[in-house]
């Protein structure tokens, strides 16, 4: 009988479980590139609350593995792009894995299940720089993680952009994709080493960038998941979106060097908030609710139906102090506001519900106060320079045309860069030459949220005095009608292989040289 009870409530525990649970497979991006993180330990139970139990890092962050360790999430940890030369040598590899693997491992457990070997180090604009470095790197990582007795458990991998492979002009259909000429011999080591250890293909896929570069070109609709008029058909497979037409590319790629059925990954997918017309929070919620019910429902692809498909969203939150080379989008790819605040109804259990995620807890802010254009400043001339100033270290892309706050008026746009420097600087700095001025009301309008920091110091620790703002800047906000240009090198991945059309936006659908600098 007692056993009878016990199955019977081991059963309601797993029915209870599925329900409220999370997809097969789903995981997060946690990057730390921000000016006031909030605490690993806050980042790491806010995952906890929403069932999120795989989470992928851009590095081996003591204070984040420490965080992690016993939570039982499951953690890809990775060796950044700088040290891929140095692991050329088999016993730095042994250094590298000993110290930033398996001293985790055992007592402290961290339950480490992949190492990323770099990140999207065959990108077009690195040159070739990570081409010949890569390999060794992979195979002295996962050499050292086998002599260490973890090679079974613990598997090393290369994520990749989704511009290493693509359909050329003479077939540009998924089931024409073929590797990059350049890297095919070692794509093709990289890929025998990893299916041979039992380790998966991990490639970057971004609808939004395809929509950001394709400039018009790129149909709008097969950036989410709700279907299209003209599907694209393919030797007798139909394609509705572009995340299943850019996932059976690579298929096709890995078929043609003899590894079709290699388990594939896909290391990043998120939509970005602000910063870019296309950027906002509506559209976020209607990726995410289409991508999240696409994976629930074991979809899979037209050319792999019926399976579990392994994604890790990007990202879990805001990282304020990225890189603005890829866009003024950057700064706004998580799912969480900086301060661990859901930005819309996600969820994560794939079943379509207009539901909430748990919002981060015990977050502590920075006062209530704020720092605003002074109403009655007299001089004005010097305002553009102390813009400026403010925007080149503070983060001034909500400013940008189409993003959350390009309504404001002049005064708003200064009271928005002084805020955001204030907060950056722990609100030690409202001057700006007499034009600043200190307020105990919050200033934000409709959609535009003038922040409150996240207080990220010990409580022993007072915060650093910072320098003066620059008088030129690099970032200033921008007035309405003004689009950020995009480097000259983003979209080079496909220009030496045709024009751009509709078939090259799939096959190049990630493609963003520069995007692994915010990394």
């Amino acid at each position: 009988m007692s056993r009878l009870r016990c199955t019977v409530s081991h059963v309601l525990f797993l029915a209870i479980l599925g329900c409220v649970g999370v997809i097969n497979g789903l995981g997060v991006n946690w990057g730390t590139i921000a000016s006031h993180p909030l605490p690993p330990e806050i980042v790491v139970q806010l995952m906890k609350d929403n069932g999120i139990n795989k989470v992928k890092l851009f590095d081996t962050d003591k204070t984040v593995l420490d965080a992690l360790a016993g939570s039982g999430i499951e953690v890809m940890v990775a060796l950044p792009n700088v040290y891929l030369a140095n692991m050329a040598s088999p016993d730095k590899a042994k250094a590298w894995v000993k110290q930033n693997v398996t001293s985790y491992l055992g007592p402290k457990a961290v339950n480490i299940t992949y190492v990323a070997i770099g990140n999207e180090p065959f990108l077009q604009g690195y040159n070739g720089s990570f081409v010949n470095v890569t390999f060794p790197a992979l195979k002295n990582v996962q050499n050292a993680l086998n002599d260490a007795g973890v090679g079974s458990k613990i598997k090393a991998t290369v994520p990749c952009n989704a511009d290493v492979y693509y359909s050329p002009w003479n077939n540009p259909a998924p089931s024409g994709g073929i590797f990059r000429p350049d890297i095919v011999s070692e794509m093709k080591k990289i890929v025998d080493f990893q299916d041979k250890n039992g380790a998966p293909f991990i490639v970057n896929i971004y609808p939004f960038i395809s929509l950001y570069l394709g400039n018009g070109a790129f149909p709008t609709d097969y950036a989410f998941f709700d279907g299209i008029s003209n599907p694209v058909k393919d030797n007798g497979r139909t394609y509705t979106n572009m995340f299943e037409a850019n996932y059976d590319t690579l298929v096709a790629a890995l078929d043609g060097v003899g590894h079709g059925n290699m388990t594939i990954m896909v290391g990043e997918m998120g939509w970005p908030t602000d910063g870019d017309v296309n950027a906002n929070a509506k559209n976020a919620q209607k990726f995410y609710g289409g991508l999240l019910k696409n994976l629930g429902s074991k979809k899979g692809t037209p050319r792999r139906p019926g399976i579990d498909i392994e994604v890790y969203l990007f990202g879990l939150v805001d990282e304020d102090a990225k890189s603005l080379l890829p866009g003024t989008f950057e700064r706004h790819w998580g799912i969480f506001s900086y301060d661990g605040q859901p930005k819309f109804p996600i969820d994560f259990s794939g079943q379509g519900k207009n539901k909430s995620a748990v919002p981060a807890k015990n977050v502590t802010y920075l006062p209530n106060s704020w720092c605003m254009l002074n109403p009655k400043a007299g001089d004005l001339s010097k305002l553009d320079d102390q813009i400026k100033a403010a925007c080149e270290d503070a983060d001034c892309t909500p400013l940008g045309f189409g993003s959350s706050c390009n309504g404001l008026d002049a005064a708003g746009n200064a009271s928005y860069a002084f805020n955001a420097y204030y907060q950056l600087n722990y609100q030690t700095k409202c001057d700006f030459g007499g034009l600043g001025l200190v307020t105990k009301k919050n200033i934000s309008q409709g959609t535009c949220k003038f922040n409150i920091q996240v207080d990220s110091h010990p409580a022993s620790e007072a915060p650093a005095p910072a320098p003066a703002p620059a008088q030129v800047a690099a970032s200033a906000p921008k007035q309405k009608g003004y689009k950020e240009p995009k480097s000259a090198s983003s979209s080079s991945a496909g220009s030496s292989m045709a024009p751009f059309t509709f078939f090259s936006a799939l096959a190049f659908g990630a493609v963003l040289d520069l995007v692994l600098f915010c990394r």
